[in-house]
């Protein structure tokens, strides 16, 4: 090594003394939270603390907090945050590597016989899903990687002169505003984005998978059970409950007749489904005729509704992904107490939201250049609320771009499947009517991360253009 380098090394404080120190320092921020973490975040030592599980949960969800809550641009992450969170995030996954399960295994004795013995293994859904929500983790921050030194859009602060600001998609007044060319984006430039946005929109599907399997998994809290409604129709009202018990139902209608202006309200209405699924299927269990519970429903009416319920509750997921979690969501994580199921609650849900602010970043873009080309709808979104109108639940339908170059000539990202090795058949299609075709391509490879969980959740996630439940009977 010359001189000129040994300089630069020192410069940038990667001398070994410096390393020294900053391995240290990392090593005693690493004890200080495990050391929370042990605590139940009292560090008083007064033992009022959580439970390890929510500790570990909280823990996950601030790290994310603090590492992409700034992220309102397509662009990459600073490099002081990315270290950050690979770091600290690999910290507390660490802990899974100690939670194992008992599995038979072939050991040779001395005099050369084979015998059975356990040894221990990771748990299954553990050495599973976090590998695949590592890979999930890489790709999302790979994608804002893509964006380093585009020159097709650029953001305005939200501080700037009403003259220089750009396009404003939602209603969220504290993010930057997006501009782009007056004639808009290239071509090519906007079948990138596109392919961008399918990509995230892979991960999206596989996250949230990944998640309402793991939360469905968790056991409901008794504490929860007690504070329910003595019925269906109690728990979801007169109107709402009539529209889902009629004799031919479409989930699609039922969505539209029902105010989702809001996430107040989309929140309200997941918390009346999900009160109403546990209610119902607490009752097609319940063997005492003479409780409370009981009712002059039949069994197949009931697990008739309870199917439609969960039909409605799988749409609003996939119409509104990123919504605050709900009631049940928020109680059975309170009182979850399998640390393993902490972490893949946690590390899923943090995936899920920041795929969910990029997809949504991407939009913004892509909704500048419709206005670009467009005017009028500028005017339109004035006259219309800013949520996304229910029969365009399938906006974020994959559409099967080819990709090519991105803006800047560089090559484009990896598909999911192939960031995770799967070997998919490529297929091209040059119809402009071959949609439906194209769909069912990416969805097949987004069905290989998928497959991860229960087939039973699948078969409906997968579907999303789920039919009613009285075709199923």
């Amino acid at each position: 090594m010359t001189s000129t380098d040994e300089q630069e090394t020192i410069v940038n404080g990667n001398d070994p003394v410096s390393l020294i120190k900053r391995k240290r320092a990392e090593l005693e921020q690493m004890k200080e939270r495990f050391a929370k973490l042990l605590l139940g975040e009292d560090m008083s030592g007064g033992g009022k603390g959580v439970s390890s599980a929510l500790a570990l949960s909280n823990a996950i969800t601030n790290l994310a907090a603090s590492a992409f809550g700034e992220q309102h641009k397509l662009a990459p992450m600073a490099e002081d945050r990315k270290k950050r969170w690979r770091r600290e995030v690999g910290w507390l996954l660490s802990v899974t590597d100690y939670i194992v399960e008992f599995v038979p295994s072939q050991q040779m004795s001395k005099d050369g016989s084979n015998m059975e013995v356990m040894k221990t293994k990771q748990r299954g859904d553990l050495r599973m899903n976090i590998p695949a929500l590592k890979k999930l983790d890489a790709m999302l921050i790979g994608c804002l990687d893509n964006f380093r030194n585009q020159n097709q859009f650029w953001y305005v602060s939200k501080d700037a002169d009403e003259s220089e600001k750009g396009v404003q998609r939602s209603d969220k007044w504290w993010l930057p505003t997006v501009k782009v060319p007056p004639e808009g984006l290239s071509e090519e430039s906007r079948k990138w984005m596109q392919y961008q946005k399918d990509c995230v929109n892979q991960v999206l599907k596989a996250s949230m998978a990944i998640n309402a399997e793991i939360l469905a998994e968790m056991e409901i809290p008794e504490n929860y059970i007690e504070n329910l409604p003595k019925n269906g129709r109690e728990s979801l009202g007169d109107a709402i409950y009539k529209n889902i018990t009629v004799e031919f139902f479409d989930p699609g209608q039922f969505l539209s007749t029902m105010d989702l202006s809001s996430d107040i309200n989309v929140l309200d209405l997941k918390n009346k489904i999900e009160a109403s699924i546990v209610i119902w299927k607490r009752k097609m269990h319940q063997k005492d005729s003479k409780s409370s519970w009981s009712s002059s429903i039949s069994l197949e009416k009931r697990e008739l509704f309870e199917e439609r319920a969960e039909t409605i509750l799988l749409l609003l997921k996939q119409q509104f992904p990123g919504l605050p979690q709900s009631s049940l969501e928020i109680s059975k994580i309170a009182s979850n107490k399998d640390v393993g199921h902490a972490v893949l609650e946690s590390y899923s849900r943090v995936l899920e939201s920041l795929a969910s602010a990029v997809m949504n970043r991407i939009e913004d873009v892509l909704y500048a250049d419709n206005v670009a080309q467009d005017p009028s709808l500028l005017a339109k979104k004035r006259t219309m609320s800013s949520r996304v109108p229910l029969e365009e639940s399938n906006s974020q339908k994959i559409s099967g771009h080819t990709p090519g170059q991105t803006p800047t000539g560089s090559p484009s990202s990896m598909t999911l499947s192939d960031f995770m090795g799967w070997s998919v058949e490529h297929e091209t299609s040059s119809s402009p009517n071959s949609e439906d075709k194209e769909t069912e391509k990416y969805t097949s490879k987004s069905a290989k991360i998928l497959a991860r969980t229960k087939n039973s959740y699948m078969e409906k996630l997968e579907a999303y253009k789920l039919r009613s439940p009285t075709t199923r009977h």
